[in-house]
């Protein structure tokens, strides 16, 4: 039978410590480390701050693992516990994926414009590249940086793929693509291909943001729900433990197990329904040949 006891408590209360700790502890190696890293300009800082969130989020899993078992004694309660403390905060928390990729959409538009411009100026197409690197939008401007640097030594076309393999969108691709086409081809109509390329790619970014709102309440559903059934559990718990009596046994893990299954079916389908399918990408990176001799 679950039972909220001083133990239970006294070990939430251990594991709590114990966690704060260790997220404490990480937190400020990892501050050193990102400090350092922009001391050296040497790191990919991106990576850095993934694996900072992962290792701190990890805490957070171990800790909640451990509240659960010291409450319930359930090994199942456990593992859905260390389960929910990963996925939840990417499920329920904001679309930082759908945020970032709006960003690069509209940065792509910006961009185009500005190579659109310097061209008009007279200037080459490598030449427009290079001078756009250090005032392209931030959300893009490694990417930009890379391709001024290579694009001088390498074949145009191979770079570019490779741009728009690295900003990941479709409207990249069209981009590379025709900026490709004029460098093979000297295109006589490039300005307003790509004059046309910036207000598509523009629209596209204002069809996200409509899409974004409408499916904002599939997102505020699936708050709603997850948080009304937590509170459930936890009340259940701390006012009538005897309803979750059944749940000592091996059947009743088992079916605690084919419950959270369910819960995760169930909001995996409901994430899937908030995302938005730019289509597909029209350029890939090609594989390196391999010369044999």
């Amino acid at each position: 039978m679950v039972r909220v006891t001083a133990a239970a408590l006294i070990g939430i209360a251990g594991g709590a410590a114990v966690g704060g700790g260790l997220w404490l502890t990480l937190n400020g190696a990892f501050a050193a480390v990102e400090g350092n890293a922009r001391e050296r300009k040497a790191l990919d800082v991106r990576s850095l701050l993934t694996d900072r969130r992962r290792a701190l989020r990890a805490v957070g899993v171990l800790g909640a693992a451990a509240a659960a078992w010291a409450v319930t004694g359930w090994p199942v309660a456990a593992l859905l516990a260390a389960a929910a403390a990963w996925w939840l905060p990417d499920l329920l928390g904001p679309d930082r994926e759908h945020h970032e990729r709006l960003e690069r959409i509209e940065a792509v538009a910006a961009w185009t414009e500005q190579v659109r411009d310097l061209m008009s100026a007279a200037s080459g197409l490598q030449s427009a590249i290079t001078a756009t690197a250090p005032i392209a939008p931030a959300s893009i401007r490694e990417h930009v940086v890379r391709l001024a640097e290579r694009i001088r030594t390498d074949h145009p076309h191979k770079t570019l793929t490779e741009f728009a393999e690295a900003v990941d969108t479709p409207t990249a691709d069209l981009v590379a693509a025709a900026l490709s086409n004029a460098a093979t081809r000297h295109a006589a109509d490039l300005g307003a291909l790509l004059s046309g390329l910036a207000e598509a790619t523009r629209e596209q970014a204002a069809m996200l943001v409509r899409v974004a709102a409408t499916r904002a309440r599939v997102h505020t559903a699936m708050r709603i729900i997850t948080a009304t059934t937590l509170a459930l559990a936890v009340l259940l718990l701390v006012f009538n433990p005897t309803y979750l009596a059944p749940y000592d046994g091996a059947l009743g893990q088992l079916v605690l197990a084919g419950i959270g299954a369910l819960w995760a079916l169930a909001l995996t389908w409901l994430a899937r329904l908030s995302r938005t399918d730019l289509g597909p990408r029209v350029l890939r990176a090609e594989p390196h040949a391999q010369v044999s001799t």
